[in-house]
């Protein structure tokens, strides 16, 4: 006889998917704001645009990080919505183009 399997519990992966979205967020903060140290020690016009850059970037992810979060933390009583394939396209592309800013600005 086999074991029965018990039950996935559903509240393990939201509450993952939601401590992701934070860590990444928090990464973008980091990679922003020492983008900016580097921006405003050089004082130069084109690391002033690039740090703007960063910091439209890190407002667009940021934006779409409080989306998902709050969609994740209403689907308590079932499964949370996919992502749309526009929106992480779009979060994808802003941590990218962040940290290829900030790299830039660093180096």
């Amino acid at each position: 006889m086999s074991t029965p399997v018990p039950p996935r519990d559903p509240g393990l992966q939201p509450e993952r998917t939601r401590l992701a979205w934070r860590r990444t967020t928090l990464s973008n903060t980091v990679a922003a704001v020492l983008a900016a140290r580097a921006a405003l020690r050089t004082g130069t016009a084109a690391g002033l645009a690039v740090v703007s850059l960063c910091c439209l970037l890190w407002l667009g992810f940021l934006a779409l990080a409080h989306l998902r979060i709050r969609l994740l933390t209403a689907a308590d009583a079932g499964p949370p919505p996919r992502l749309a394939p526009r929106h992480a396209a779009a979060a994808a592309l802003c941590t990218v183009a962040l940290a290829v800013c900030a790299a830039v600005l660093v180096l």
